[in-house]
């Protein structure tokens, strides 16, 4: 057995302490924490209302951001703090979709969550309108009338340059608050409105138009109830006429005017062969106005002498018009009735 000398060993133990203090022992790398999530159901029915819990377990004194993709396939409504970090309740859209939710915590990676979202067909009424048009909710029911209502009549108050160009008659001045009424009203779509003021009105929150499996075809031209195949066949268009209206997209009120509410139409069907159906939209009272008065707003539509006009009469005159035919009375065989838009209508 070979001995080494106490002396060469002494050495070779200096130079491995000094290659020890010399240079650092790296530690292995430490992972960073990663919040968890998880989210409870993990399936929802993509009809505007149906929610999720997410729960992020971590702590953090901001709370944390989330974002969804694709964007408009479901929206956070709450984040509020929970015992061991946060939740947050997500709200279905009305748009089917594989959605993943990224979750960012300052200092952390982020984390993420998926949730399916099925779709829902239904068409309660067999009226022709699916349930994911149908504003259920009292609060964004009000907030669909009082657009309307506003978009309407702020028409009437500009000069007839300053309008947009599809308002060329009745249909048309009903199609465009219709629609609008429906956006997300935020400072994009303000400044592309070009309106000399914007209300402080909440927007409708069960979808923003045109973010639905519809698009951008909002109106129902055809007849029959909703059908699946609806949304590709053409049920659905961006153009309908007053008639169309009427039949596809309202449904019938009464013929008392003083049963209408703000936003509801009344349909007149004339003897001219020069368009025979004709549309109003009650006001009630005005938005711009401060007088008492109920008003309606109609565009006569274009004649021989000209593109025609916007007019804004009180209820009282529109009863006392001096052609009887355009009087929303009972008895006047030509006023058709109040029509309600059939996303208004209460389903048992």
């Amino acid at each position: 057995m070979t001995r080494f000398p106490l002396a060469v060993l002494g050495g070779a133990a200096a130079i491995v302490l000094g290659l020890l203090w010399g240079k650092p022992l790296r530690r292995p790398a430490v992972p960073p924490r990663v919040a968890r999530v998880s989210i409870e159901p993990m399936q929802l029915i993509a009809d505007g209302y149906d929610t999720a819990t997410l729960t992020i377990d971590a702590s953090s004194a901001a709370p944390p951001r989330i974002t969804i993709q694709p964007a408009h396939s479901a929206t956070v409504t709450e984040v509020s703090a929970a015992a061991r970090g946060w939740q947050a309740r997500i709200r279905a859209g009305v748009t089917p979709a594989d959605v993943m939710l990224r979750v960012e915590i300052a200092g952390l990676p982020a984390a993420r969550a998926h949730l399916v979202t099925a779709p829902d067909f239904t068409d309660s009424a067999n009226d022709g309108t699916p349930d994911f048009l149908r504003l259920d909710d009292p609060d964004d029911q009000r907030a669909f009338r009082r657009w309307f209502t506003f978009l309407a009549e702020t028409q009437y108050f500009e000069t007839p340059g300053r309008r947009p160009a599809e308002i060329a008659d009745c249909a048309a001045l009903i199609r465009y608050a219709y629609r609008e009424a429906l956006r997300a009203h935020d400072g994009n779509w303000a400044t592309g409105a070009h309106l000399p003021v914007v209300p402080g009105i909440p927007s409708v929150t069960k979808y923003q138009y045109p973010y639905t499996p519809l698009g951008a075809d909002l109106f129902r031209v055809k007849p029959g109830g909703f059908q699946p195949a609806d949304l590709t066949t053409g049920a659905f268009a961006q153009f309908a006429d007053a008639k169309t209206l009427q039949l596809r997209g309202t449904h019938f009120v009464a013929r008392d005017l003083d049963r209408a509410q703000p936003g509801d139409l009344l349909f007149y069907r004339q003897a001219s062969d020069h368009m025979p159906f004709h549309s109003m939209i009650y006001l009630g009272p005005s938005q711009i106005g401060r007088d008492a008065g109920r008003y309606l707003v109609y565009h006569t539509g274009p004649d021989a002498g000209g593109p025609g006009e916007i007019r804004r009469p009180t209820l009282d005159e529109l009863r006392h018009f001096p052609e009887p035919d355009w009087r929303p009375l009972p008895d006047n065989p030509r006023f058709l009735g109040v029509f309600r838009w059939n996303i208004l209508r209460k389903i048992a």
